[in-house]
Formats: structure tokens, sequence, C-alpha cells
């Protein structure tokens, strides 16, 4: 069982997003969540995890390190400017709903901002979002591990979580604001090399042409460079 207990920026190899997707009706933030670290047996090597989120009312400020009043304990694999915020469609979450049928509430997966009416999961590496009164830029997919798996309760969660390329999405902060619950949100650049989320976790299990897209991408997140270089060798990366 899981435990319940700006204005508009322009830059290179960035394009004007199509009125009708800007356009897009009824996207907005569902639930913004936050948690501290709290000791846990089962929460691998550091034995602490902060994945229990839950949501918070009124304005939280979104900065370039995370929002206020959340905690990432794992820094070497969450967190930091390129994984400052992590979003997953409610969408998403109530399509987990059924395939595991129990509830999940908002925040479940140990996501800081739930959202509605937004394809998270289609979104494109380097795509550049107004959420609330912040900018940012969404850097990469969640890649599932132990500590999550452990939270899930699930067999073979990481396997079924991997496999079903719903992954959420990591965001960088490009401008710092305020986020609450029911604030609206608008996609506001999308770059021109076309990678998705979904398209990404597939290059972190192998799919080493996409992996190699991804890199190129200004935006992408950076850590991944090391799993290019792992799988690739020399890869020319984005402004090179």
């Amino acid at each position: 069982m899981f435990r319940i207990t700006r204005p508009h920026c322009r830059g290179p190899g960035l394009l004007p997003l199509v009125a009708s997707v800007f356009g897009m009706p009824n996207v907005h933030v569902v639930s913004v969540n936050v948690g501290m670290g709290k000791d846990a047996d089962w929460a691998g090597r550091l034995k602490r995890t902060a994945i229990d989120k839950r949501p918070v009312t009124g304005p939280v400020a979104v900065g370039t390190l995370g929002l206020g009043g959340d905690e990432q304990v794992d820094q070497d694999h969450h967190g930091g400017p390129e994984q400052a915020v992590y979003v997953y469609a409610r969408e998403d979450l109530d399509w987990w709903v059924e395939q595991l049928q129990r509830d999940l509430p908002h925040g479940a997966f140990g996501e800081n901002v739930t959202t509605g009416g937004l394809d998270v999961t289609g979104a494109l590496i380097g795509e550049v979002w107004q959420l609330g009164t912040a900018l940012v830029q969404v850097t990469s997919p969640r890649i599932p591990c132990g500590v999550f798996a452990a939270w899930a309760g699930e067999g073979q969660w990481v396997k079924r979580f991997a496999a079903a390329r719903r992954p959420g999405a990591y965001l960088r902060v490009l401008a710092e604001g305020e986020v609450r619950a029911g604030d609206s949100m608008a996609v506001v650049e999308r770059p021109a090399e076309r990678v998705t989320i979904a398209e990404a976790m597939g290059a972190n299990y192998g799919d080493t042409d996409t992996l190699l897209r991804m890199l190129r991408i200004e935006g992408h997140n950076t850590r991944w460079d090391g799993l290019g270089a792992g799988l690739l060798g020399s890869v020319p990366l984005a402004g090179a």
C-alpha cells in the first residue's frame, strides 16, 4: 500500500507555440504538495525519505532549488536545479487508480505539483511552462527507484512503472514565483527537437537514438550527460 501517514520567454532553439496549444482550456494546478524528510527503515541506503508529499493551501514559493517547505533527501538522485520540481498529471494518477484498484490522493507519487488538463507524458524535453507566477522548463522524466518501490508496496513496481511510460516530469525553474492549487498553467514554448517525456524514459532503458536526440536539446537535464557518455561515447550536446 502507498503510505499515506512570467512573462513570455524565448531562447535559442525554441519555437513559438501555436495558439491552439497555448490556449488549451482548463490547464491548471490541481494540488501543490510538499513534505519534509522522515526516518524510514525501508528508505534505501539513507534510511530517510521525503517522498510523502501532502497537499497544502495558499501560495507556495517556487525557487530554483524547489518549493518552499519541501525537502529532497536523496540529492544524488532528486532535487537540485535540474530537478527542482516534480509534476504528475491527475489523469495519469487516475489511470493508476484503475490499474491498482486503490485510491491515490494528490501527491501519492511524491509529486510536488499535481496537474489537470495537461498531457505531462506528452510534454517535450526543453518545453517551457508558466506555473502560477513562475516560469519552468521540462528537463527529464522521473526514473523509478527502490525507495519509490518500497513506498508503493507493489510487486515489480520499478518494472511496471517504467513499462507504463507515465513517469511525470522534472522541472527547472527559469524564473522564480509562487504557485497554489487552482492556478492556471500554460505551455509557453516548445523546442524544435521533439522528444516527449515518455520517449525520454525509454532512453534511460537503452533507446540510444532517442537519448542522442534528447542530449542535443537545449534545456535537457544535464544529469543525463553521464548516461550518454557511458552508452554512446562522445556525444555532441546542445550548443556544441
